[in-house]
């Protein structure tokens, strides 16, 4: 995957699911770890390892409309990613080494052979997809120093990430975690790099380094709403200044209840409202943004909830704090600290 892509998937029935995001929504069939998908830019074939987040896709465009003919050419036979990445004797002989070890850690990746893949990916860290393959592996594995160092080394050749996947014919994607309910879908570029940089870096309990990099992508591209909500939750939770929940308030202007990104986006903002002083602000938003339950997690709605019920509380209305309180222990009984709150623990 050369693009951004965010995505919540809702589950349709066992080997289908429903992917809702920017570009429009799509279909996926087949069994963990092997999908089709049919959206409004063509078929995407993804092939992956269950449980990893990580996986191989392929992508093919309809093209420009063409009227159906009888003599029109079957279509060519689909090459799997790993006979793409399949040196020949004679291929080996003029290919550098370190491209070789790419290919090799490419193709033991796709088998599900990480461990090997690994390796091969260290031993070519002069190029720059093998660092980002290294770095993401390593960070998938919490090992965080060598996902730092494999990454930081990526970010040193920027300029060349993405060449051999291009080369090869093939796509790679993580999935990365912004919040519980939000997961990024990152490739092998700038975008992906510092997304990847900035969660080894909350892992290495480096929150301004992690925002540093959550920056220099909102440089790039001040719209992008996901950005914007990893931006929002470090600032907040980071201390809470005056400054950094002014920063999120900024950061969720203009911002309607349109998606759960965009709704996380509003948990944040009124989050800072609170902090800031500005309750009654804090509810309006909270309280709007509860009105929309439709494609939103039960985990969103109920971190909605027990913020609003904090707000309540702070503005001293205890009834109504309660009964978002009760609410809560009915759905979730071990949810935070509701049980104490409501004198139950």
């Amino acid at each position: 995957m050369m693009a951004f892509r965010f995505f919540r998937r809702k589950k349709l029935f066992p080997g289908v699911s429903l992917n809702l995001s920017k570009s429009g929504a799509s279909l996926s069939f087949g069994p963990r770890g092997a999908k089709v998908t049919v959206g409004p830019r063509g078929v995407r074939k993804t092939v992956g390892i269950p449980g990893t987040g990580m996986y191989w896709t392929e992508h093919s465009g309809y093209g420009k409309r063409r009227r159906l003919s009888r003599n029109v050419a079957p279509p060519a036979a689909t090459v799997r990613p790993e006979d793409r990445l399949s040196l020949g004797f004679f291929k080996r002989l003029v290919t550098p080494q370190s491209e070789e070890d790419f290919v090799d850690g490419m193709k033991q990746f796709v088998l599900g052979h990480e461990n090997a893949a690994l390796r091969h990916f260290q031993k070519a860290t002069d190029l720059a997809d093998a660092a980002f393959m290294a770095g993401i592996l390593s960070l998938k594995r919490e090992r965080f120093a060598d996902a730092e160092k494999s990454l930081q080394t990526a970010k040193r050749k920027q300029a060349r990430l993405g060449h051999y996947f291009d080369k090869y014919g093939v796509q790679a994607a993580a999935s990365l975690a912004i919040t519980e309910e939000v997961a990024a879908i990152i490739g092998p570029d700038v975008r992906g790099l510092l997304l990847a940089l900035a969660e080894v870096h909350q892992h290495q309990g480096r929150p301004k380094d992690a925002i540093e990099k959550l920056k220099q992508i909102y440089r790039r591209d001040s719209d992008d709403v996901v950005v914007r909500l990893s931006l929002a939750e470090l600032l907040v939770e980071e201390g809470g200044s005056k400054r950094n929940c002014q920063s999120v308030v900024r950061l969720a202007e203009g911002i309607d209840n349109d998606s759960e990104i965009h709704a996380g986006l509003l948990l944040y903002k009124a989050k800072a409202l609170r902090k800031l002083g500005l309750l009654t602000a804090a509810r309006d938003t909270l309280t709007k943004t509860l009105r929309r339950k439709k494609n939103r997690s039960d985990e969103l709605l109920r971190a909605l909830r027990y913020e609003r019920a904090m707000v309540y509380d702070d503005l001293g209305q205890a009834k109504r704090a309660r009964n978002d309180l009760e609410r809560l222990y009915a759905e979730a009984p071990d949810y935070e600290d509701v049980a104490e709150r409501l004198g139950l623990a």
